[in-house]
This record gives structure tokens, sequence and C-alpha cells, in this order.
């Protein structure tokens, strides 16, 4: 009877300890996959979302903005509904006008690497989005002044975007806007500056031998007006 009894408590204390581990088991579970269910949003392009630190499909900008979730119909649902709806809100942060020319910023080296690739068709591609860019950026986030002069900049270059992305077979031609372009967005820089490190090379033999900057996110020279045929050569002529 004793044993009896002694076996009755171990079956009992084990029972107890087996429960306790399992709800253990079931928070931690829980927890981490509320944690990979988070999802981020790109600052400039909310409708692309992802796992954080992954990048914008569109502008290449990691995903920072945490996109919040709420639940609708959590009191007792009607008849013809079985769970309760969740729906994704839009990232609500304000975007700035810091966060247009990094946008800006982004999709011009994304063309500046191409042309370094000699890529005719991918410069082509990056014009297009470039000019997407430019059109994107909200000039109510401007003073009248900085609108003024922002505007100045901004139709010049989104002609040579326009040319870029309009010629995909024309390398030659492309490079010969993309001189310009390069002016356009160094001017833009040094009015909103960059929240980034970027250097300005120069290359001297650009622009049928009068020489022509370009900006880059990287200090190793990888010139976009020669390509493969003279990759590096150019010099670092300021940073950013």
């Amino acid at each position: 009877m004793k044993n009896i009894m002694i076996s009755a408590i171990v079956m009992v204390f084990v029972l107890v300890s087996c429960n306790q581990k399992s709800k253990e088991t079931e928070v931690k579970a829980t927890e981490k996959a509320d944690t990979n269910s988070q999802l981020y949003a790109c600052s400039m392009h909310p409708e692309v979302t992802g796992k954080k630190g992954e990048k914008c499909s569109k502008c290449g900008m990691e995903l920072t903005e945490p996109v919040t979730q709420k639940i609708k119909n959590v009191a007792e649902p009607k008849s013809t509904d079985t769970v309760a709806k969740v729906e994704e809100t839009a990232v609500t942060s304000a975007v700035t006008s810091s966060d247009y020319v990094t946008d800006i910023i982004t999709c011009y080296i994304n063309l500046k690497n191409k042309l370094a690739k000699d890529d005719s068709k991918g410069a082509a591609d990056k014009g297009k989005m470039l000019l997407e860019s430019f059109n994107r950026f909200d000039t109510k986030t401007l003073n009248a002044k900085q609108k003024k002069d922002y505007l100045d900049i901004a139709d010049d270059a989104k002609e040579h975007a326009e040319h870029i992305g309009a010629n995909g077979d024309k390398l030659e031609h492309q490079r010969e806007h993309f001189v310009l372009l390069s002016k356009d967005i160094n001017d833009l820089i040094k009015m909103f500056g960059s929240n980034r490190k970027l250097y300005q090379d120069y290359c001297p033999m650009a622009n049928d031998g009068k020489g022509a900057i370009w900006i880059s996110e990287v200090k190793e020279i990888k010139n976009p007006y020669q390509g493969n045929k003279m990759l590096t050569c150019g010099t670092v002529k300021k940073t950013y």
C-alpha cells in the first residue's frame, strides 16, 4: 500500500513538471514567432515590406520602418466570421526631404554602377528608376527658396535621366548625359547634404578630354565613363 502511494505521488510530480515545461516551451515559441513575424518597410516605398535589414526591391535602401499591426473584430465575431481579422497598417512615420534625397542618390549610384560595367540596358532601367525618384519628391517638405533651388536642379536632372532611360542600346550617348547628370547630383548634395559617406571622383579623359566628375559610394575608383576599358582611371577629388 505504501509503495502504491509513493508511486502515485511520483506520477503526480512528473505530470505537473511536464505540464509546466510544456507551458514554458509554448511561451518561448510564441515569443519567437512574434519576433519573426515583425515586418519592416522601406521609408520611401512603404508598400515594400520584409525582415529588418533586407533591401528594398525598388530603391535598394534597407527596410527600417516597423510595420505596426492591429487586430480588427476582436469582440464576439459575427456569424459569418470564423476568426478575427488582422490588418497591416501603413507606416506612419513622416517622410522628410532628406529621405527623398537619399532615394535619389541611391538610384543615381545604381545607375553609375551599371555604366561602370558597360551595361547599357541595365543603365536604362536604373535611369528610369532615377526619374521616378525625382518625380516622387514632395516639394511641400521644402521652404520657398529650397523649392526653387531644388526644381532648378531636378528639371535638368530629370531630362538627363529620361535620355539615359530611353537609350538602352547607346552606351556612349548615356555617358554623355551622365556627365551633366552627375553635376546635378553634386549640386543636390551641396544643397541637402548626405546621410552617408560619398566621394566625388574625377576622370580627366571623359567628356571628350574635358574631364568630368561622378559621385561614388566607395573610395575605390570604378569609372562609369570608361567602363572595363579603363575602369580604375580617375582620382578622388572630394569626400562628402
